[in-house]
């Protein structure tokens, strides 16, 4: 389950790159690297948190002042000639472009290891913090500062480019939101379908009940999750949910070569497309070059689904939880895809909830649908519990939080 920790402002040198010949040829070529089965077996996990002043949580956040508290850890976007060294773990440390900090675990057999590594990681990243009287956030979304860009790298650019004339989501996203995200393998071939359609079907079902965005900036402060409509809203050909379908591989596949490119990645600040073209037009002919392998890898990180593909299942619905609250929700996905048996459960608590991405952002577990769905889902996952390496004292306290986070949220007190 390998990570794309880091972006580049250049090409890193190299062999030339695959020409795709046709479309079939690229759109074989994303099922096969996006879509990859076998016995599942490593759980990773990605946190983001927006960053604040201690003492005025409102005040911007300027890049040297990030950067000092990083020292060696910050990434080249950050500052250009860092050697970035990964935190004692090994884990690597990124900054996404409105100064959020990223932290992406290497993934781990074990849940009981990854959740030491997670634990040791965020208290090295907090103590990298404190001297330069800084924290992380406790919030999917930024409620206190407009958006504002501190990298100012071409990839940005052109992101910002595109996303601006579709309103102002796309700088929000940018820039005020942060998420946990949950890595999963797919599984076995013959189980592939099913976990495909169970992670997007638990989508609104878990976005509801881990919500934590009430607002970003002052505005959207009755929705539950202002970060996920705020994702929702920003560029729906590339941030809506994936086909939940018979063959998901080959939908995604055709949904990306149909997708604009937003970044043609040259020498030099400008990465903007000469004009509007999808892939599938490049490889067309469309651009002044011939589309590449390496363009559509790039292209791929482009895209942000809710769920996205990537070898694996990145799972992207969740929001950053309040402090010392991360360990239900990373628990809790991992026991509901812990067996097959679990993942039918999965499907049937969550027929009725499948699909209802906006309501759940909207009014989270206040949507009666959901809140059933979610009563279900936590049964199922409670009980499948037993199947992590967690010893039972540690489950016994993941399932009394799991209810107690539900008693909340059904009875209308978002936190």
């Amino acid at each position: 389950m390998p990570k794309v920790t880091a972006v580049r402002n250049v090409p890193v040198p190299g062999p030339t790159p695959a020409v795709f010949r046709d479309r079939a040829e690229a759109e074989a070529y994303v099922a096969s690297v996006c879509f990859k089965h076998g016995p599942p077996r490593l759980l990773g996990v990605e946190f983001e948190w927006t960053v604040h002043h201690v003492e005025d949580p409102a005040r911007p956040l300027d890049a040297k002042t990030l950067a000092s508290a990083l020292g060696k850890h910050a990434p080249p976007t950050l500052v250009p000639d860092s050697p970035q060294r990964p935190l004692p773990s090994g884990t690597p440390l990124t900054v996404e472009p409105g100064g959020q900090v990223e932290i992406s675990t290497p993934p781990r057999e074990s849940l009981t290891d990854l959740i030491k590594i997670v634990s040791a990681d965020m208290d090295h990243l907090r103590d990298l913090l404190e001297p330069a009287g800084l924290r992380l956030g406790h919030r999917g979304a930024d409620p206190f500062r407009p958006p504002r860009r501190m990298l100012r790298i071409p990839r940005y650019a052109a992101m910002e480019h595109a996303f601006a004339p579709l309103g102002p989501e796309g700088i929000t996203m940018m820039c005020s939101t942060a998420g946990l995200q949950v890595c999963l393998d797919f599984g076995l071939a013959r189980d592939l379908t099913k976990r495909w359609a169970a992670v997007h079907a638990l989508g609104p079902v878990l976005n509801a009940l881990f919500a934590n965005s009430p607002g970003v900036n002052g505005r959207r402060t009755d929705w539950a999750s202002a970060r996920m409509r705020t994702l929702y809203a920003t560029d729906p050909v590339r941030t809506r949910p994936a086909a939940v379908c018979a063959d998901p591989a080959a939908a995604w596949a055709k949904r990306v070569l149909d997708t604009p490119v937003i970044a043609v990645r040259r020498p030099g600040p400008n990465w903007l497309p000469q004009r509007r073209f999808t892939f599938a037009d490049w490889i067309a002919g469309a651009h002044d070059r011939p589309a590449t392998a390496d363009d559509l890898d790039y292209h791929l990180t482009l895209q942000f689904p809710p769920v996205r593909p990537r070898g694996y299942v990145e799972v992207r619905y969740l929001d950053t939880p309040p402090a010392g609250q991360w360990l239900p929700p990373v628990v809790l996905m991992a026991a509901l895809f812990s067996t097959p048996e679990t993942v039918d459960g999965v499907l049937a608590a969550t027929e009725t909830a499948a699909n209802r991405w906006l309501a759940a952002a909207r009014y989270g577990l206040d949507d009666p649908v959901l809140a059933r769905a979610a009563r279900d889902v936590v049964d199922v996952g409670c009980v499948a519990l037993s199947n992590t390496d967690l010893s039972v004292g540690q489950t016994d306290a993941i399932a009394e939080e799991l209810h107690r986070t539900l008693a909340e949220k059904t009875a209308g007190g978002r936190s």
